[in-house]
């Protein structure tokens, strides 16, 4: 049986919460030092991470350059540099360090600088945000004036695009339409775990922080949590990431917890709301499937079940409503905007949530 509600191409990637184990065993994270943080969801697990991260060492802003030779390096000894950088493929240009540093600059390629991914504005310019290596990245200084403060978001018509991809233009994101900078896909995921890194690393130190149309404060507005969270299981944690993330825990003293475990980004804003009734479906007795999806979901049993069936979205709002007869349903989401949603399933003997994620 099929619902109806419509589609477009399925653009493939795969889902953090399955790969996270793997990640945690490459990283060199000091024995218990997320011990607090252990069990915790929701704002418990916010408060515990920021505990455990926060008052790291602050650099100093004019040592930053310095440091950048040692966390962001390429195996060719040039700039990392992600608004130049073509993954597999040959960047139309790279910075040596310290030589090639900015001065001035009038077209790409003439130098690089430091480029606060969460921008100095927004906090006003202060330390020891100002010096965080885990938003203060070296790029191209054309592309990073060409960004300047403007929100990270989708961009499907550029005003301008950079050699390597990179957009600015109109937002096409759902629920931001204002001017947008859309880095490529290869880095879509080190700039949303670098603001997650942000929303904990200084909560409830961000009093005097902007509220602008992409955060308020150090905390993502919530199109933009979503956004940032589609980046996130779309460009998976790399080795660039667990080696750099490395790399500022022997300057800093602290670590980006969303590479370390990434399935902690789940955990924090995106948890499976509590079942209200006892749960008879085994993991292994259903299935959901493809999961993102631009799509279709299908949603198959180990056999038939009577039971209803109820899509809601991040806020609780109910988005449709229908039984569930036969082993396998097929569920449309044409007329879904991209995002996180949620799969109710209840009979008389049970209760499930699931997750899917609408992404085109």
């Amino acid at each position: 049986m099929t619902h109806f509600f419509n589609s477009k191409t399925l653009k493939a990637f795969f889902l953090l919460n399955f790969l996270f184990i793997s990640i945690f065993l490459t990283a060199q994270i000091p024995a218990g030092y997320y011990d607090d943080a252990i069990g915790k969801s929701d704002t418990a697990l916010q408060i515990a991470l920021h505990n455990i991260i926060k008052g790291h060492n602050a650099v100093g802003y004019g040592n930053v350059p310095n440091h950048h030779q040692t966390t962001d390096k390429k195996s060719n000894g040039k700039v990392w540099d992600m608004y130049s950088d073509i993954p597999g493929g040959t960047p139309p240009y790279q910075f040596t360090f310290i030589t090639d540093k900015c001065g001035n600059y009038s077209q790409e390629g003439d130098c690089y600088n430091r480029e606060h991914s969460f921008p100095q504005s927004w906090f006003g310019s202060n330390e020891p945000m100002q010096s965080d290596l885990f938003h203060v990245y070296p790029t191209d200084g054309y592309v990073n004036g060409k960004r300047s403060n403007w929100p990270f978001a989708e961009v499907d018509n550029p005003t301008w695009t950079s050699q390597n991809g990179s957009k600015l233009g109109p937002s096409a994101s759902a629920g931001y339409s204002g001017t947008g900078f859309e880095p490529i896909d290869e880095y879509k995921g080190d700039f949303a775990r670098t603001y997650f890194y942000m929303a904990v690393r200084y909560y409830s130190e961000d009093n005097s922080w902007e509220n602008n149309s992409m955060v308020d404060g150090s905390q993502l507005k919530p199109w933009a949590l979503q956004q940032l969270y589609l980046w996130h299981l779309q460009d998976t944690v790399s080795q660039k990431e667990i080696d750099r993330n490395n790399a500022v825990y022997q300057i800093q003293g602290n670590r980006n917890p969303f590479i370390d475990r990434p399935d902690w980004v789940d955990s924090l804003w995106f948890p499976a709301p509590p079942p209200n009734a006892m749960n008879e479906i085994q993991n292994n007795d259903f299935q959901l499937f493809p999961n993102p999806t631009s799509e279709k979901l299908t949603l198959k049993f180990s056999e038939p079940i009577e039971a209803r069936l109820r899509v809601r979205d991040m806020q609780g709002r109910l988005i449709t409503e229908m039984p569930v007869e036969q082993q396998t349903e097929t569920l449309s989401v044409e007329n879904l905007c991209d995002g996180i949603y949620y799969i109710e399933l209840q009979s008389a003997n049970f209760y499930m949530v699931r997750k899917f994620v609408v992404k085109r």
